[in-house]
């Protein structure tokens, strides 16, 4: 039988089981990403010819930050982030015993750097890359042709936000003058 005793006590039984649930959160350091604080208001992007990664990131940056083509007749930007190179892979990794293919996996890597308009390099060349494992059947080529694509959208989604966690952890543009000490 549900009585209202019993309805209060489940209550207060589910309330503090979010209470202790929050504490534990808190205390291991756990939070919400919040918004990225940029040390730039405007950064061009010169995307690898025929890659995806550039557009997302400027369609990403548009709300945050204004992206601005590097031109002749206008203000330089405050940085610049090249796209060096983008690649997609699809690997073999996997094969039953009459060497049909059982599994992929499938790669992203995108190089990049982040550099002023003067040339002073904030973020040397680095290559970041994802991988996703997707098992294939030749029953359900078209499926897996299509989760193939949203797994690939899914990896440049990710590589965009890594871009922008790493755009977002050079706190000064300036260069630092080695007569005054760093600050704690």
């Amino acid at each position: 039988m549900n009585t209202p005793r019993r309805r209060h006590f489940n209550s207060l039984l589910t309330l503090a089981a979010v209470a202790v649930l929050s504490a534990s959160l808190a205390s291991c350091g756990f939070h919400l990403r919040g918004a990225m604080d940029f040390a730039f208001d405007t950064v061009a992007v010169t995307p690898e010819t025929g890659g995806a990664v550039a557009p997302e990131l400027i369609r990403v940056l548009g709300d945050r930050i204004r992206p601005v083509a590097p031109k002749q007749d206008q203000e330089p930007p405050q940085v610049i982030l090249d796209i060096l190179s983008e690649g997609r892979e699809k690997v073999v990794v996997g094969v039953n015993a009459s060497g049909q293919v059982r599994e992929f996996q499938l790669r992203m890597r995108v190089r990049f750097r982040m550099r002023t308009p003067q040339g002073r390099i904030l973020i040397a060349a680095t290559e970041v890359t994802q991988q996703r494992d997707i098992s294939f059947s030749e029953a359900t080529v078209l499926s897996k042709e299509a989760e193939e694509t949203m797994l690939f959208r899914d990896m440049q989604s990710d590589i965009v936000q890594q871009l922008l966690r790493r755009m977002a952890a050079i706190k000064t543009l300036s260069p630092a003058d080695p007569a005054s000490p760093p600050k704690p």
